[in-house]
């Protein structure tokens, strides 16, 4: 199939960032198989350029049937939400499931195997300075259990990096754009924004980058980066409110009319998990790490991590725009006329 061209692994390929990744390689002609979840919206993908395989991180022998043959590993796979019934899942798969594939990765001889992390366990508390790729966490500093699941597993890449592995680390802060199938957190934000459903909004800032920016990052880290490394794809240090008027302009509605108080916006979430927890079993509407993770200073500097791989991420109002075109593209926002009615009716 892959006509003697070395095979790269990408875990998690069907998702938001994988999916990108996953038409970025077979773009540049390179011979990809995908790991994921049988339940994982594989539709998204090239199937007839890749390689597909369905099963689960958690199982060894999956894992060792998916590294096997191949050049280059891409670890994606995770559980990217911030709540989940069993917090002990978190765990399970975004750190044992990152040493099995690290591990066995390894242990098939892989030229490099690129682990993806997070910018959420960079931050401190009592953080002044802008976040850098150099940031030194402690766990005693990470919030939530997912937080702390991915702390655990960069540490482990790192740690096998900087002992003589062939492995580095990439950290995206949000990524946002088209085909978020899945809706992350900062997707379904702005697309409740968009459907008239959120005015209010955290005082707190955060960092988003292209998606496509992220895969094209995330390529040029498995080709030049220095094992043992954490490279930080990130872009524009934006506050809520500055993404809401961002949208605002684009959609024609209204701008944000009022600031939720955070010890009013930690209640709310600390009892819609406990409903999501004991009576609807479905994610809730607002998540303690992520309202605790608003009281974090989120501001990044990825110049240095961007500078050495030659990267220079597109403007994130271009990709906010993108974004809403896609939403109407899937039918997830009202039509014009549809919209005007309703706020009459309001």
């Amino acid at each position: 199939m892959n006509n003697g061209r070395a095979t790269i692994l990408v875990t998690g390929g069907a998702g938001f960032i994988g999916a990108h990744l996953v038409h970025l390689l077979v773009k540049r002609g390179a011979a990809v198989r995908v790991f994921d979840l049988p339940s994982a919206p594989v539709a998204r993908l090239p199937l007839d350029r890749i390689e597909l395989m369905l099963g689960d991180i958690r199982d060894r022998r999956a894992v060792e049937a998916a590294v096997a043959g191949c050049r280059e590993v891409y670890h994606l796979a995770a559980n990217p939400n911030l709540w989940v019934q069993k917090r002990g899942h978190f765990r399970q798969v975004n750190y044992l499931g990152a040493v099995n594939v690290l591990s066995a990765a390894l242990s098939a001889g892989v030229r490099r195997v690129l682990h993806t992390s997070t910018e959420s366990i960079l931050t401190r508390a009592r953080q002044t300075e802008a976040i850098g790729e150099n940031q030194h966490v402690l766990y005693e500093d990470v919030i939530g259990p997912y937080c702390r699941s991915k702390y655990l597993a960069e540490r482990h890449a790192l740690r096998l990096g900087r002992a003589g592995a062939p492995v580095l680390v990439v950290n995206p802060t949000l990524p946002v754009g088209p085909g978020d199938l899945g809706r992350s957190p900062p997707t379904q934000m702005m697309l409740d924004f968009c459907r008239g459903k959120r005015r209010e909004y955290l005082d707190a800032e955060l960092n988003l980058i292209d998606v496509r920016d992220v895969a094209e990052g995330m390529v040029r880290a498995m080709e030049r980066g220095q094992p043992g490394r954490r490279f930080l794809l990130g872009h524009e240090n934006l506050s809520i409110l500055s993404v809401f008027r961002m949208l605002a302009r684009i959609t024609g509605l209204p701008e944000p009319r009022w600031r939720v108080p955070y010890p009013i916006a930690l209640t709310a979430a600390y009892l819609s998990e406990f409903l999501a927890d004991v009576y609807s079993h479905r994610a809730p509407a607002a998540t303690v790490t992520g309202v605790k993770l608003t009281r974090r200073r989120m501001h990044f500097d990825p110049s240095r991590s961007l500078a050495e791989l030659g990267l220079q991420p597109r403007p994130v109002a271009e990709t906010l725009a993108e974004t809403v075109a896609w939403f109407h593209a899937m039918g997830w926002l009202p039509q014009a006329k549809e919209r005007v009615q309703r706020s009459t009716i309001r």
